[in-house]
């Protein structure tokens, strides 16, 4: 069970990195991200941390702010 957990935790992790990767080669700050997917600004940098666990929703809401796949979100996990 804790490798499992362990194994969840680096996902969120590497999806977290995704959207700040993506994000920033858009040249498109967490605060414009967190308006287009009506969130607050520290919530997206949680995300992108890997502190905080979004729901599929927001990952979509994610995916189309940023104008990709959601597939390119989970790229490497």
């Amino acid at each position: 069970m804790i490798r499992s957990r362990r194994k969840h935790l680096k996902s969120f992790k590497i999806l977290g990195e995704n959207i700040r990767n993506i994000r920033n080669d858009k040249k498109i700050s967490q605060e414009e991200l967190a308006f287009r997917v009506s969130s607050a600004k520290n919530y997206i940098g949680c995300i992108e941390r890997g502190e905080k666990f979004p729901s599929i929703s927001i990952v979509l809401d994610i995916a189309n702010a940023l104008n990709v796949q959601i597939k390119d979100l989970f790229e490497n996990i």
